[in-house]
């Protein structure tokens, strides 16, 4: 997602949905938003999200999230493909009571490992050394990294169809499937795990998105298609459901190199991407 059209402060509600209620509510949506670029671009409308999380060796960050405090953050790289030469952004995302703050700074891969073997960034490492917004967010997120003494544990994945306001970045709707994790203790930007854990299973996840007033016909869809608000955390449920010593024991060793290129090019692991050719409309 270009950095123009990134909400930094919204509100944002979660429900779960099945694939039958989803494809409903993309008809439903149709009528107020548009197609989201990159959406637009797969047959399935649906593009590969891949993030790593880093937390500390306690699980600081995800047991904010279970205890529901109020004031948190998360630290992860949001990337789209495993090409060495496409973009991977630092992010911060924080909750403060009901809104969601979003920072992050666009960084070239080759970069990443200096910068979580806890080197400060500089503008070199910056896709734009220009970008000054870019420069102040990866500095933070470097800043809690070692506050937090944070390292990677978890790869999340998931396929994304999303839409978007026409003329602004007010109001924002995803639908996320297939969501996978694994923990991952390594620098690596992989797009497939091994062995993935699915969260949800088969469940669709709806996310409505917006920076000011809560939209009318938001309200509309909900009450229509019987939608539950609930929690979907992805980082943190993929621990809760499996359980810490799941992450624990995964971050423990360092596999070989060649083990795990075996494993990400094994045809036997189907992943996100057979999941979209699976969902093509």
């Amino acid at each position: 997602m270009g950095s123009d059209r990134l909400q930094h402060q919204r509100y944002e509600l979660k429900y779960r949905v099945n694939e039958e209620k989803a494809l409903r509510i993309r008809d439903f949506v149709r009528c107020h938003l548009e197609i989201d670029e990159y959406s637009a671009l797969e047959p399935a409308l649906s593009y590969p999200t891949l993030s790593l999380y880093l937390d500390s060796v306690g699980l600081d960050t995800y047991w904010h999230t279970i205890n529901g405090n109020r004031n948190r953050f998360k630290l992860r790289l949001r990337y789209y493909d495993d090409q060495p030469d496409t973009p991977v952004f630092f992010e911060i995302k924080r909750r403060e009571n009901n809104v969601i703050l979003k920072e992050r700074g666009g960084v070239r891969k080759n970069a990443v490992r200096w910068l979580l073997a806890g080197h400060m960034p500089e503008r070199k490492h910056l896709l734009n050394p220009n970008d000054n917004q870019a420069l102040v967010a990866v500095q933070r997120f470097c800043h809690l990294l070692l506050q937090l003494n944070a390292r990677p544990r978890m790869h999340v994945a998931y396929l994304r169809e999303a839409y978007q306001s026409p003329n602004d970045n007010n109001v924002r709707l995803t639908i996320d499937r297939q969501v996978e994790s694994e923990p991952n203790p390594t620098t690596r930007l992989i797009a497939r795990s091994p062995r993935p854990h699915l969260v949800f299973g088969k469940t669709v996840i709806l996310e409505l998105k917006f920076t000011a007033r809560y939209p009318k016909w938001f309200r509309d869809l909900v009450e229509t298609f019987d939608c539950m608000q609930m929690g979907a955390a992805k980082f943190a449920e993929g621990i809760f459901t499996k359980g810490e010593d799941w992450v624990h024991r995964g971050c423990s060793t360092h596999p070989p190199e060649n083990v795990l290129e075996e494993f990400l090019t094994a045809e036997k692991y189907p992943g996100l991407f057979e999941a979209a050719e699976a969902l093509r409309v």
